[in-house]
């Protein structure tokens, strides 16, 4: 059984699945919380997934405490009727720990997807450090995208025989994903001139960036675009309001920063691999981009993906805004340090995670 309920988990799982449903020995049930609603269903059609389960808890304003236990509820059943003999979660989301804990409830074997992640502060990002580890102590496999996670897992005692590195499944929906001759649904998205201008794609959500280190984030931007004449940015805004209120405020107005709605995982993956550099504090960017070349200025001030930092593909650079501005005007000028970051080796793995995965799955049952 796979477990998922938002849309990175939605991304990062499709590919798993669409490789069990070739498999002759494994009976495939799925399973959706719906954390995340219109985002995830934006994912199930483009990789074509129909869930046999769908609990829909999703309600606006919901808190981690509801989004727990009405997953923990709903799950128990589900888990009760087919009785899986593995249970897959993926990352480190609210519905992966209450999966993992329904899986633990009922004895069930609990396979973990992207495990090893490690920020080092429980707080940040959060809820997520937490999530991911407490996930760890209720799984049985490990799936560590890189050697680096599983020496984390290593760290904190857990069996060397039940760590297994994959890469990173969203390399294998990325291949899926990204097409060269893509056309875009938004009209402005197809006449930007990509090989003319320097576009930055700008993503910035999460909790612990609300506020100042906000402000600081976009100040920074907007002050870029009026040194910088050639560039342009482009900034699916998410829904939460306190985020939409910072980046209506400091950053509407400029002809050339365009503040749109979400996009979905298939436009949006197309348009990173268009853009030249990008700014998030997105924890899957940082293994997306890298994958396409792009350099990625991470706005946090810790991350659970040092990879990227060390290859060279990615730079933390924080949320104070001398800082942002500084690195992002350092790579719109000088072109042999733009050039260091976007040739830099993609460490996230060869986009064949998922067949390793089932292949443990299928080992491990001796079949």
């Amino acid at each position: 059984m796979t477990v998922f309920g938002t849309r990175p988990e939605g991304v990062k799982m499709a590919p798993i699945v669409k490789e069990m449903e070739r498999r002759e020995e494994i009976e495939s049930i799925i399973c959706i919380t719906a954390q995340h609603r219109e985002m995830l269903d934006q994912v199930l059609n483009l990789f074509e997934i129909e869930p046999d389960y769908d609990l829909n808890i999703f309600k606006h304003g919901q808190t981690l405490t509801e989004i727990t236990t009405k997953a923990l509820e709903g799950l128990e059943k589900v888990i009760i009727d087919e009785k899986p003999d593995v249970l897959l979660v993926q990352g480190d989301t609210t519905t992966v720990f209450a999966g993992a804990l329904a899986a633990f409830y009922q004895r069930v074997k609990i396979g973990h997807v992207e495990a090893g992640l490690r920020s080092g502060n429980l707080y940040s990002p959060y809820p997520e450090e937490a999530n991911r580890k407490l996930t760890g102590i209720l799984t049985d496999y490990h799936f560590a995208p890189t050697e680096k996670n599983r020496q984390n897992l290593l760290k904190e005692d857990y069996p060397e025989e039940k760590i297994f590195i994959t890469g990173n499944t969203v390399i294998d929906a990325l291949k899926y994903a990204v097409k060269e001759d893509y056309t875009f649904d938004i009209p402005l998205l197809n006449k930007l001139d990509y090989k003319e201008k320097k576009v930055i794609l700008l993503t910035s959500h999460r909790r612990e960036n609300l506020g100042q280190p906000m402000e600081n984030i976009f100040t920074a931007i907007r002050d870029i675009v009026v040194k910088h004449e050639d560039v342009e940015v482009v900034f699916p805004i998410h829904l939460n309001p306190k985020v939409r209120d910072i980046a209506n405020r400091i950053l509407s107005g400029n002809k050339r920063i365009h503040l749109l709605d979400p996009l979905d995982y298939e436009p949006f993956t197309n348009l990173m691999a268009k853009a030249y550099i990008v700014v998030t504090d997105s924890g899957g960017l940082q293994e997306e981009a890298p994958s396409l070349g792009k350099p990625v200025l991470v706005v946090r001030e810790e991350t659970e993906r040092p990879e990227g930092i060390e290859a060279g593909t990615a730079e933390l650079v924080g949320t104070s805004y001398n800082k942002i501005f500084d690195e992002l005007d350092l790579l719109l000028s000088n072109r042999d340090e733009y050039n260091k970051m976007a040739n830099a080796v993609n460490p996230y793995g060869d986009g064949k995670a998922s067949e390793r995965i089932v292949d443990i799955i299928l080992e491990n049952w001796n079949l």
